[in-house]
């Protein structure tokens, strides 16, 4: 962007917020360059730290009058690059916005601000005996903003659903600087168009999220975690609409093949006898009862059948070290490759196990190494592609035709390209493969209705 432009509004800014929520320091500018999207980096002009809703409005003002690119930021943890800037521009970072406003324990009701890391409001509510189910796998680093904007969800989303399921409300500024609030400390809301659910899941490209309204649960008494390997991949899948069909519902059901597990294994570099088993199942049970996890639990033992021994966790230590391994894909790939893909595509989970063996049928054939993992009780499949020691430039030139050919597979097999990671940068081009031309133009014109001078979060979904 312009030099005098950014001085200028700069200066702009000063005038209104404390000079030293202002960064247009180089080397702290350039770690806003980038989120965790493997391979992609684009510096800001200028990052604004605000600590309140008055802070952003005003920001949102003045960017408005200069037509200044704005990218709400939380706590850069996104892979799709939503957070990047890539037409430059002001990074609204809302990490100083991280505070917990209130647990309300009597309408089991949390009320937050953008900033707080989704692990830590999950600590704090469960301290008075209630649970906040979404959990992303990167937890105890994600914000509750960023989750809110991406749609996101976690291995959870099977019995509790996602991030979506537990807004009862929001406050938002829109790109001219207006305050909206929707929603609040009520479960059931028909008045009005649900402009909340239309903010949710939008990438920070129609408003600036500034407090979250969230419903709460009692937090289940029994927990018990299993790692179960198979033989194959298909052999793990194959158990998920058994456990379904005789009643059984695991709050968290993972699948992990065998290529993702031996990474981990070298990355962590633990031995355990299991490790060349073809796939695992990471599967969670709760209840309000002993009695009644147990009586799941053995229902359960009666239904799998497997030759490996099954790891059972109820101590804490026992419950981290099995967690442990499926939270540490994504650490062990970047320790492989530091230049990867990372997708997210999503199938309904009957189809999951011809999913992965064309997916992975096709990335063989290619010679690409890849881990496959993901969220076996709703579909969700994360394909991670390793670049290894390909070239550079030929890795960029293959790059799409790898994505479209996922990307077309999900689709063949009723899914779509993304289950919560969001369009973002990365997937923008490939849109129209999932969405007939005229969802994309009605949600181009819900753009315009929001920010018409396409400010936000430019560059991004479409």
């Amino acid at each position: 962007m312009n030099k005098n432009k950014v001085k200028k509004i700069s200066k702009a800014l000063m005038d209104i917020i404390s000079e030293d929520k202002i960064i247009l320091d180089a080397d702290i500018l350039e770690k806003y360059s980038r989120d965790e999207t493997s391979d992609v980096s684009f510096k800001p002009d200028i990052v604004v730290r605000a600590d309140s809703v008055k802070d952003v409005s005003k920001i949102m003002k003045i960017c408005s009058q200069y037509r200044m690119p704005v990218i709400p930021r939380g706590a850069g943890t996104g892979v799709t690059g939503g957070a990047i800037p890539v037409q430059g521009g002001l990074i609204l970072s809302l990490e100083k916005m991280n505070n917990i406003l209130e647990i309300d324990k009597e309408n089991m009701i949390a009320v937050v601000e953008p900033g707080v890391i989704t692990g830590n409001l999950q600590d704090a509510v469960l301290e008075h005996g209630l649970m906040y189910p979404p959990d992303p796998a990167s937890l105890d680093s994600c914000s509750i903003g960023g989750n809110v904007s991406e749609g996101a969800g976690g291995p959870k989303a099977v019995k509790y659903g996602t991030t979506k399921d537990y807004i009862t409300g929001l406050e938002f500024v829109l790109p001219n600087g207006d305050i909206i609030n929707t929603g609040g400390k009520i479960v059931k809301n028909a008045t009005g168009y649900n402009l909340a659910g239309i903010v949710i899941g939008s990438e920070g490209t129609l408003a600036v999220i500034t407090k979250i309204y969230l419903k709460l649960i009692p937090a289940p008494a029994n927990v018990i975690d299993l790692l179960i390997p198979f033989d194959s991949l298909e052999d793990a899948l194959n158990v998920v609409p058994v456990l379904m069909l005789n009643k059984i519902v695991p709050s968290t059901i993972e699948f992990m093949e065998r290529d993702a597990i031996q990474l981990v294994q070298e990355f962590i570099h633990e031995d355990n006898s299991w490790k060349d088993a073809g796939a695992h199942l990471l599967i969670q049970i709760d209840g309000s009862s002993e009695e009644m996890v147990m009586n799941d639990l053995h229902k359960l033992s009666n239904i799998i059948k497997t030759k490996y021994e099954i790891m059972v966790a109820e101590s804490k230590s026992q419950k981290d070290r099995i967690w442990k391994i499926r939270r540490s894909i994504r650490e062990a790939i970047e320790s492989t490759s530091s230049v990867f893909l990372a997708e997210d595509t999503v199938v309904p989970r009957a189809k999951i196990p011809e999913f992965v063996k064309d997916v992975k049928d096709y990335l063989n054939s290619q010679n690409f190494q890849s881990a496959i993992f993901g969220h076996a009780g709703d579909g969700n499949v994360h394909i991670d592609v390793l670049k290894g020691d390909m070239d550079y430039a030929e890795w960029q030139k293959i790059l799409p035709v790898i994505k479209k050919n996922i990307y077309e597979r999900a689709i063949r097999y009723g899914g779509m390209i993304t289950g919560e990671h969001g369009i973002g940068l990365i997937k923008k081009d490939y849109l129209g493969i999932a969405l007939s031309k005229e969802s994309i133009e009605l949600s181009k014109r819900i753009k315009a209705a929001f920010d018409p001078d396409m400010i936000l979060n430019p560059g991004k979904i479409f």
